[in-house]
């Protein structure tokens, strides 16, 4: 069965120890919000809150009331961290077929759930085996622990890699009006002519950290289109992202409830290919080639 995912998707990086340290009750009234505002897609990684959020989410899952079958759920598997609950000497990747089934296996049990509709590679690394990333890839297919697999931050010529060994649904990378180098070097139109589904990371970019003067022309810019358009900047640049016709999920950090709920809006905003341009103009200072 081929999974479907919802065109915003909530991370849940934030949810945890490495963010607003939501107790469980939150928890459950904020998957309740964003199954109800149409988000029904959660991105986790086993490395979030040091290993420690997907268990707190899989029991707020667990007392929410929502049936499995309604939501979907990522997780990522690979990176080993210097934390508090693993004793690595140094942060470094793993992808031999028996860790990526272990993983696999702990975030679904800490998910409290029967199965990932999608794993994810989260990083790549410069030792990974295609041949068992196969092999691991392929067991948790087989015993339905997976509907699908994909990769996170992988380039073309990683994707080629695993690829010819075992098929890639989706790539999460980073992407945003400030960061959109993957309209650029091949990434997002080889992911288009492979039917490899984009999600991206950080889809704010950088326009609410940090003021320079490309975020100073971006907002200016901003500024006029809210009124145009009626929206709120947030909701802007998710609709730029929407537009590529690579049909990109966002991948949306945040906890607050208001901001979800427009986030889960942003779809609905169709923005004219000049005003488009005029956002990208705005990003990179000069006028298209």
């Amino acid at each position: 069965m081929e999974p479907r995912f919802s065109k915003i998707i909530q991370g849940c990086m934030s949810w945890g120890a490495w963010g607003k340290q939501l107790p469980k009750k939150e928890m459950v009234s904020l998957l309740n919000h964003c199954v109800a505002e149409g988000i029904t897609t959660f991105d986790h990684a086993d490395i979030y809150g040091d290993y420690t959020t997907e268990k707190e989410f899989g029991t707020a899952l667990s007392e929410s009331g929502i049936a499995r079958e309604s939501i979907q759920l990522i997780s990522k598997c690979g990176i080993q961290y210097i934390g508090n609950t693993r004793d690595n000497e140094i942060k470094h990747y793993q992808y031999d077929a028996d860790y990526i089934i272990w993983s696999a296996e702990k975030s679904i049990n800490d998910l409290q759930c029967d199965y990932l509709d999608l794993l994810l590679l989260h990083r790549p690394s410069p030792i990974m085996d295609r041949d068992e990333i196969k092999k691991g890839v392929a067991h948790l297919m087989e015993k339905e622990l997976i509907r699908s697999f994909g990769v996170s931050n992988f380039t073309v010529s990683q994707m080629q890699l695993i690829d010819s060994r075992e098929f890639i649904y989706a790539n999460q990378i980073a992407f945003s009006l400030t960061a959109h180098e993957a309209m650029f070097d091949g990434t997002l139109d080889f992911m288009q002519l492979n039917a490899i589904t984009p999600m991206c990371w950080s889809p704010l970019g950088k326009l609410f950290k940090e003021e320079d003067e490309q975020t100073k022309r971006i907002h200016s810019l901003l500024d006029e289109l809210t009124e145009k358009y009626e929206a709120t900047k947030d909701q802007l640049l998710l609709a730029w992202i929407l537009k590529h016709p690579s049909g990109i999920h966002p991948v949306i950090g945040t906890t607050g409830k208001e901001r979800i709920s427009l986030a889960s809006k942003a779809a609905k905003i169709n923005l004219t290919e000049v005003d488009w341009f005029k956002m990208l103009v705005a990003s990179q200072g000069h006028k298209v080639p």
